[in-house]
């Protein structure tokens, strides 16, 4: 199944490319002289300590991207990226894949991909056609994101057309056929084949308000139960308060149903409402988010980020039946004037209180990070070097779920 999508993206990369046979010429020296390599290595640590599993696991992953991204000719440009993802020490943990399953979880199995491969053209006013595999990240990637917390990204075997013809306005299709997931080719669910379209619109009428529609339509093969219709809207923006500080929030409402070859019938509605301020290097935010759920079906958002919602531990990755409501509150501080050293450090602190939408009480969680980046002198090899120390802490209340603990150290370089 890999290798038959990857060359469905090659194939429709190679019809995008038939519209202009341009590669041709003395000016075809600029795919190579204008572009650039890329690339990252990261380290992570990883361990976990969960009730009702009887040893902790203990992960140590090393991912390594390398690419090249051409420069433009007669509107054209492609990318090829490369991914290796391996154990590096400690391997005590279930990858999702090796059969470990008396360890608790990390989904980062050993895979060696092809991470991206993509060829654009825009040779239309404001337009930009990509075809192939690519990563894909709208707003905030609650419905389709690349899970780069984790060490392989999921990606997209997709045509996205992008286009900002009317001002303030940009528009998106996309057209998905496979997703590459984070657990890799060798898990039963590691590539899901689809008929997924994505339709998005974001008008941004002044800073203080930007609207966005979208709707997305999942067909997946594989797994019919995620098949579904969404509809919904979305509003963000920010505005100064004083010189000093300023207001920020999002707001989102959406519906959703089941689709394709679902053979389930359900109609359910999210709600997410987050105000905050920021100044002094402060970001102090307080949040709401609802996904609805009977009890038999819930609100679903498979092809999404999840670790960036409710909660790090990952414990709500899929909706419960009953549905989820995430109370929460965030406070940052970003320290700067104190030394080069210290300057740029950033402190997070984020405490949930998760219920169900109907009945149940799913626990709370407190989460809290430490991140720091060093800009390399010029002439290095690397770009930067990122530090990042992670920990959450999950208390459970009703059943399945299970009292969980999550540490992370991870470092890694940009080139």
């Amino acid at each position: 199944m890999y290798k038959s999508t990857l060359i469905k993206a090659l194939l429709v990369s190679g019809a995008v490319l038939s519209i202009n046979p341009a590669f041709a010429g003395d000016d075809v020296k600029s795919i190579v002289t204008d572009g650039d390599f890329f690339g990252q290595v990261r380290y992570r640590y990883e361990f976990v300590d969960q009730d009702g599993i009887a040893e902790d696991a203990r992960a140590s992953t090393i991912r390594t991207n390398i690419g090249f991204k051409t420069g433009e000719y007669k509107d054209f440009q492609a990318l090829f990226e490369a991914q290796l993802v391996q154990t590096l020490g400690a391997n005590d943990f279930n990858d999702t894949v090796n059969g470990n399953t008396n360890f608790p979880t990390v989904a980062d199995p050993n895979t060696a991909e092809i991470n991206q491969l993509w060829l654009s053209w825009g040779g239309l006013p404001n337009t930009k056609i990509t075809a192939g595999r690519q990563g894909i990240n709208l707003d905030n990637q609650r419905y389709i994101g690349t899970v780069g917390w984790r060490q392989n990204d999921q990606t997209f075997d997709s045509v996205l057309i992008t286009n900002s013809s009317i001002p303030n306005l940009a528009l998106a299709y996309g057209y998905v056929w496979n997703v590459n997931r984070i657990n890799g080719g060798d898990h039963p669910l590691g590539d899901l084949d689809t008929k997924t379209h994505a339709a998005h619109a974001s008008y941004n009428v002044a800073d203080w308000i930007t609207v966005t529609g979208y709707g997305y339509w999942l067909d997946i093969d594989l797994a019919p139960s995620l098949s579904s219709k969404t509809y919904g809207v979305r509003l963000t923006g920010k505005t100064a308060i004083n010189n000093d500080w300023s207001f920020f929030y999002e707001a989102e409402v959406a519906t959703q149903s089941d689709h394709g070859n679902n053979t389930a019938s359900y109609d359910e509605e999210y709600y997410h409402i987050s105000p905050g301020i920021s100044g002094h290097g402060f970001t102090l935010q307080a949040g709401y988010e609802v996904l609805g759920g009977d009890g038999t079906d819930s609100f679903k958002t498979p092809l999404a980020t999840g670790h960036k919602f409710n909660g790090w531990a990952d414990k709500f990755l899929s909706t419960p039946a009953n549905g989820l409501e995430d109370a929460y509150i965030k406070a940052s501080y970003k320290f700067s004037n104190v030394s080069q050293y210290i300057d740029g450090t950033s402190i997070t602190a984020v405490y949930h209180e998760f219920d169900g939408n109907e009945t149940g009480d799913y626990g709370s969680e407190l989460d809290l990070a430490v991140k720091k980046s060093f800009t390399l002198p010029e002439g290095q090899p690397f770009e930067k070097l990122n530090f990042v120390v992670k920990y959450a802490d999950y208390n459970a209340e009703d059943a399945p779920y299970t009292d969980t603990q999550k540490i992370w150290f991870q470092v890694g370089v940009n080139f």
